[in-house]
């Protein structure tokens, strides 16, 4: 029986049902998702540790980079452990106070690494457009401000998905069909009226990704116009590959969540919810994962930190406290 909170009908705890229609191969849909969550936690540990340790890694690139680990660290933290624990043990009861911090934090990390993204974007336009400027545009009161602005952004545009969802009465049950607590299937279970939900998650949506995918589209295009005047061949790829990492963690961020975008509008009734699901697990999973891979693989900095390290030279110090 559904136990209601008599002050605003909220029910005390909700039931995640993993991805609806495919319950009897969630054991087998574990297997990629843990070994992904353990190469993303490896990686990105590893990945924040090099940054920290390598004082030749101590540049706005990889400073950047760091925000973007840990962003990375804490948004597949937040829901892949319970998903895992649905998989496996049928653990699918979370509570109401605890389905809202984790709606939160998903979507307060989310916003906060599109933010990043843009942010590196930025740091790939002044780095092949104005090098010889590049270290005093980009000093760490900037960058430590940039950063502490992407966070402020998402928490503050975030807070009120929260108030909303705590004040909805409920009365269609707590059997929430997601692997996770995300907005809109949360407000869905009320019986009140969520329009202000809609609207103000789409608000939130272009504010910050529609921002921050134009500032990275006119990054690129200033970019491509730099590179393109270049008039030596090897000056031309060196300014490429300094930008290879970037583009691949943007494609690995941002095709999996317009998937999501455009066929929760377009292909609701021809796409199984089953593949929403998954779709919206693999965009918290599989860019945590391939970062730390791809910049390890395109990286020559930290390709070479990682080879000194593993080979037990001492070419770098690190910190004294």
């Amino acid at each position: 029986m559904l136990m209601l909170n008599k002050t605003n009908l909220a029910p005390l705890s909700f039931i995640l049902n993993g991805v609806p229609g495919l319950e009897d191969i969630h054991v087998w849909i574990s297997f990629p998702f843990c070994s992904m969550y353990v190469v993303a936690l490896v990686g990105n540990c590893g990945l924040l540790y090099l940054i920290y340790y390598e004082d030749s890694l101590h540049k706005p690139m990889y400073y950047f980079l760091a925000m973007l680990s840990l962003i990375d660290f804490v948004m597949c933290s937040s829901t892949i452990p319970k998903a895992l624990c649905i998989f496996w043990f049928n653990l699918k009861e979370i509570s109401f106070d605890g389905c809202l911090v984790q709606m939160f934090l998903v979507h307060t990390f989310t916003g906060m690494k599109s933010g990043v993204l843009m942010l590196m974007a930025l740091d790939c336009y002044v780095a092949i457009c104005y090098p010889l400027r590049y270290s005093i545009i980009l000093t760490n009161p900037i960058i430590a401000k940039a950063g502490l602005s992407t966070f402020l952004r998402g928490v503050l545009l975030i807070i009120p998905f929260t108030f909303l969802i705590k004040c909805l009465p409920y009365c269609r049950g707590n059997i929430i069909p997601h692997t996770y607590c995300d907005h809109m299937a949360v407000a869905k279970l009320s019986c009140g009226n969520i329009k202000v939900n809609v609207i103000y998650g789409l608000m939130v949506a272009l504010l910050i990704g529609g921002f921050d995918i134009l500032c990275i589209a006119i990054s690129y295009t200033m970019i491509l116009r730099a590179v393109v005047s270049l008039s030596s061949a090897d000056a031309r790829q060196k300014a490429f590959s300094t930008c290879t990492a970037h583009i691949c963690a943007i494609i690995f961020s941002y095709s999996p969540a317009f998937f999501s975008f455009f066929s929760h509008r377009f292909g609701g009734h021809v796409i199984p919810s089953s593949c929403h699901i998954i779709v919206a697990n693999i965009y918290l999973l599989l860019p945590p994962a391939m970062n730390p891979v791809v910049y390890g693989v395109k990286t020559k900095q930290i390709r070479d930190c990682i080879i000194r390290i593993l080979s037990g030279s001492k070419g770098a110090k690190s910190h004294s406290k």
